[in-house]
């Protein structure tokens, strides 16, 4: 996953088809990383991405309106994504996601607009983190879900053939980091990660799903993951036969391939 630190490696992976990054550094002070979001939400606009902070601060500028309330043109999109600790029901957000492991976290979930499951694998971003789902306990947890939402698999995919062995899962989306982050050239990467989702043979369909909330008036969501945002229009596939959201556009479909900046959630 990329980011941290500045849009060199963040741009290389936006160019091989990722689109949506998370901002973790949680080790910084607030403003330190308040400005780092000012720095990369532009870098991912301009390449038709869309920046999620971890966490439930937003790091907006001091002076942008609450997300939701009046007055809002022109504030930047509020994307966030949460653990597995809280809060219950989420602050109020264009996107939110959750950090999920288990079924009981899964049973927790309210609004949330998407969650991550990890870790698939073993990862070397945080070693001895486990022990892992492989894709059949990816598989197992999309299909005990209680709530339907997209479910993006994460924690040590690092090969195309582990991307498709997500999507055949039912993951509607995957979550990268070291795959980019270690690579000479993180452009091809990711590049080689998307051609592996969109390549990927879905699962046969259980059934149509009722459509879930809408959030705010910048963002749509529906349970074919698809989130028309003011910078991008993120569309992701699952397992599931899930009816895009009314507002949907006509477009090429990209893929919701996320990064993080320092870590898996």
């Amino acid at each position: 996953m990329w980011g941290g630190g500045g849009g060199g490696r963040g741009g290389g992976g936006g160019g091989g088809g990722v689109r949506w990054v998370v901002l973790r550094e949680k080790d910084l002070p607030p403003e330190e990383r308040r400005a780092l979001a000012a720095e990369l939400r532009p870098i991912l606009a301009e390449a038709g991405g869309t920046l999620i902070v971890a966490g439930p601060d937003p790091l907006l500028p001091p002076t942008a309106p609450d997300p939701g309330g009046a007055g809002d043109v022109g504030r930047p999109l509020v994307a966030l994504h949460l653990s597995a600790a809280g809060p219950y029901p989420p602050p109020a957000a264009d996107l939110v996601g959750r950090s999920c492991h288990d079924e009981a976290e899964l049973r927790r979930l309210t609004t949330e607009d998407y969650v991550t499951l990890s870790p698939v694998h073993l990862t070397r971003t945080k070693p001895g983190y486990g022990p892992p789902l492989q894709p059949e306990g990816l598989a197992r947890l999309i299909r005990l879900s209680p709530v339907p939402v997209p479910v993006l698999a994460l924690g040590g995919i690092e090969t195309p053939a582990q991307v498709r062995a997500c999507v055949e899962a039912g993951a509607a989306g995957v979550a990268v980091l070291g795959a980019i982050m270690r690579a000479p050239d993180p452009r091809q990467a990711a590049a080689a990660l998307t051609s592996a989702f969109h390549t990927a043979v879905t699962p046969p369909s259980p059934g149509p799903a009722p459509p879930r909330h809408q959030v705010g008036p910048a963002v749509t969501t529906g349970m074919r993951p698809t989130v028309p945002t003011r910078a991008s229009h993120l569309t992701g596939r699952s397992g599931r036969d899930w009816p895009p959201p009314a507002t949907a556009p006509t477009e090429p479909v990209h893929t919701p391939t996320t990064t993080s900046t320092q870590g898996d959630p």
